[in-house]
């Protein structure tokens, strides 16, 4: 049995501990479980996503257009999958920490409204028909306000605004990935966590809790 599923969200929203959490538990019910992240940072494929991350084409995210950024992304995932983890998708659970699912939320950001649905039907064929890199069985979406996401990545970097990446630094556009997330979750029936309580997160046992039930309802 092959499955792949996508811990989604906006950035500090805890994605890399809850696909840590999960794969783990899963490893203990005896599944064979590979975790990846994306984008691979330690990867040549990453190089265009660290120069667009890092400001070098740009230092607003809109400055580099939805469909050319998704390109970056698109091609990392492509070379991870064909090179790294191939192979483990075939025989078992891949946890992916971002996906595609992270070019629909970032991009449709930089986007009017009345084009995402054009875009996500692009995107998706692009990467999943075209580039035939596997499509998600599950995706869970870790919902959290972004004003407290921007209190986790302070926090992550303790308190030096300089370590944030140019999406990280923008607090507009950030909101806007918060709607275009909250849209796509509904749209194409991600799972959804709601992650905070007020304006602080729930704990994480608690939201590892609901991920792990999502996924033995899918396995």
């Amino acid at each position: 049995m092959n499955k792949l599923i996508v811990i989604e969200g906006i950035d500090g929203s805890g994605k890399a501990t809850q696909a840590k959490l999960l794969s783990e538990s899963l490893a203990r019910q005896g599944q064979s479980v590979r975790q990846v992240s994306f984008p691979d940072y330690d990867s040549p494929s990453s190089t265009l996503v660290k120069m667009y991350l890092a400001g070098d084409f740009g230092a607003k995210p809109t400055d580099v257009n939805a469909y050319a950024a998704s390109s970056f992304y698109a091609v990392d995932r492509y070379a991870s999958f064909m090179k790294d983890w191939r192979r483990d998708y075939a025989r078992g659970v891949v946890i992916a920490d971002r996906y595609t699912t992270s070019n629909a939320v970032h991009q449709c950001g930089k986007l009017p409204r009345d084009q995402w649905d054009a875009f996500l039907q692009w995107l998706f064929d692009y990467e999943y028909r075209r580039l035939a890199i596997p499509a998600p069985d599950g995706v869970f979406y870790l919902r959290v306000d972004p004003a407290v996401s921007q209190r986790l990545l302070l926090s992550r970097y303790e308190g030096d605004e300089q370590k944030k990446d140019i999406h990280e630094k923008d607090m507009t556009y950030l909101v806007r990935c918060h709607e275009a997330a909250d849209y796509c979750a509904q749209k194409l029936g991600w799972l959804t966590v709601e992650c905070c309580e007020g304006e602080a997160m729930r704990p994480i046992a608690a939201i590892q809790a609901q991920l792990q039930s999502f996924a033995n309802r899918l396995i």
